[in-house]
């Protein structure tokens, strides 16, 4: 992707993150449009923590060029970090206040803040707003780091994992929500292991393995055409299985029929985002390819 500076919320330019002998982010170029929803996928160690942490601002960079916002963050001040949202992995804040209490906190930080009745809503809250946060359960606390990632109004919002801990319900509430923000223009960071989150909320994606970013797209588009062709599946007369790839698998499948009769155990398999990205995990010579593995562990 190739765009004016200004229209850009992150330009980075052969970003390196060292640590010894290892090469955590190995040379990584990436432009994010203002406004869109980039999905950042990877296996387990394969740098994408440290990537977006050194977005953030957490952590310094060993060398390459990055703006964010039109700041570079090891350089960044407060007025910066106010333009930012961020939902961590996982979150330090104390369980002794109400979720009411914490927001309202959180929102003196900020120019503009949003209300926070309208936030506690907008996160499906209301009925345990005067609730100690400690008392929550596991996705409701993963909903507080939500609200408090978006009262301040972020012009730019990191999400690490975001629905971790979510029953499925959830998970599609939290999805409408993400889907609001974008559609007020917010850009977000996605991180996830959950391919179908990707998909439904990405409009663009990147691949990270070893330190390096081995493609960049349209969620749609990841892998290129020849990693989306239709594979048919079935068992010939002599009870061996073939597959076959086709960009008209309805045709082969005819002409199956008209050989074999009823093919046994005929299928046909038409590549979705998950399948797109184990096959360049694995072409990439990662030993975990598995997206739903737990959180990559990097060095501090």
């Amino acid at each position: 992707m190739r765009a004016n500076p200004s229209d850009l919320a992150v330009r980075v330019r052969g970003l390196r993150k060292v640590y010894g002998d290892l090469n955590a982010v190995d040379g990584i170029d990436l432009d994010i449009a203002r406004g869109e929803t980039f999905a950042l996928l990877g296996p387990n160690g394969a740098g994408k923590s440290t990537t977006v942490e050194i977005l953030e601002g957490y952590r310094h960079r060993t060398g390459g060029e990055v703006s964010v916002l039109g700041v570079d963050p090891a350089h960044a001040r407060l007025d910066w970090k106010a333009r930012l949202g961020i939902v961590l992995q996982s979150t330090g804040e104390s369980g002794q206040y109400t979720v009411r209490e914490q927001l309202s906190h959180f929102a003196r930080f900020y120019p503009n803040p949003r209300k926070v009745g309208e936030v506690i809503a907008a996160v499906g809250l209301e009925r345990q707003a005067n609730t100690r946060i400690g008392k929550l359960s596991g996705g409701q606390q993963r909903r507080v780091d939500v609200a408090l990632a978006i009262v301040g109004r972020p012009e730019l919002l990191f999400l690490d994992e975001p629905t971790t801990g979510f029953d499925p319900e959830a998970r599609h509430e939290f999805w409408g929500l993400i889907e609001e923000l974008k559609s007020e223009g917010t850009t977000i960071l996605l991180t996830t292991h959950y391919l179908d989150e990707a998909a439904r909320l990405g409009d663009r994606g990147g691949v990270i393995v070893g330190g390096r970013l081995i493609a960049v797209g349209r969620i749609d588009e990841l892998g290129g055409a020849e990693a989306r062709i239709p594979l048919v599946r079935w068992y010939d007369e002599a009870g061996v299985r073939r597959e076959e790839r086709t960009e008209r698998p309805a045709e082969r499948v005819v002409e199956l029929a008209r050989q074999l009769g009823e093919p046994r155990e005929l299928e046909v398999i038409r590549p979705s985002l998950e399948d797109v990205y184990l096959g360049l995990v694995h072409a990439a010579g990662s030993p975990s390819p598995a997206p739903e593995s737990a959180k990559e562990e990097e060095p501090a």
